[in-house]
């Protein structure tokens, strides 16, 4: 297994302060944004979007992890049932713009779970995919409005995204072959 740094801690900073700016530009003042991160490594990149806009506009913004694992058409069997922890977020999603984070975009499943979830929770006005990372691989027709870096893999390929927040001694992007 050969394993190749694409970014490191101080790189995935500097794109999460380039994605909240991306953001602020592109939906303008902030009353009606929220922040849904796809547990466990999405709502990590919420939280740090959700802090990087909280620096730049000296305000809180409405951030929560989103359970997609009900709505996954791939993990759901007669023999397995995944452990389902809920979607108590704490505020609306209703007529509001949803900016729906991720770690890593791939086949477009996850994605597609998660616009299922959301609208079990209301219906906002708009939805947009921030991605850290994008490897292609599409199965759906599903594109990021903000991606961090666009990182074309291989079928043998992973891209692991390590958190300090999940144990990791340091935050990185690697390659994984």
């Amino acid at each position: 297994m050969t394993k190749r740094q694409i970014m490191d801690k101080n790189g995935i900073r500097r794109t999460c302060t380039r994605l909240s700016n991306e953001i602020l530009e592109r939906v303008g003042g902030l009353d009606d944004v929220v922040l849904l991160g796809i547990k466990r490594g999405g709502e990590i990149v919420a939280k740090r979007i959700a802090n990087c806009l909280k620096e730049l506009e000296g305000r809180e913004i409405p951030c929560a992890g989103l359970d997609i694992t009900l709505q996954r058409d791939d993990l759901v069997s007669d023999f397995f049932v995944p452990e389902y922890t809920g979607n108590e977020i704490g505020f609306e999603v209703t007529g509001k713009t949803v900016v729906l984070c991720d770690d890593v975009l791939y086949t477009g499943r996850s994605v597609r779970a998660a616009i299922e979830t959301i609208f079990t929770l209301g219906r906002p006005k708009r939805i947009l995919l921030l991605e850290m990372i994008d490897r292609g691989g599409r199965q759906l027709p599903i594109r990021a409005d903000f991606v961090g870096k666009n990182v074309p893999t291989s079928k043998t390929e992973k891209i692991d995204m390590r958190f300090e927040e999940l144990g990791a001694e340091e935050d990185e992007v690697l390659i994984v072959k």
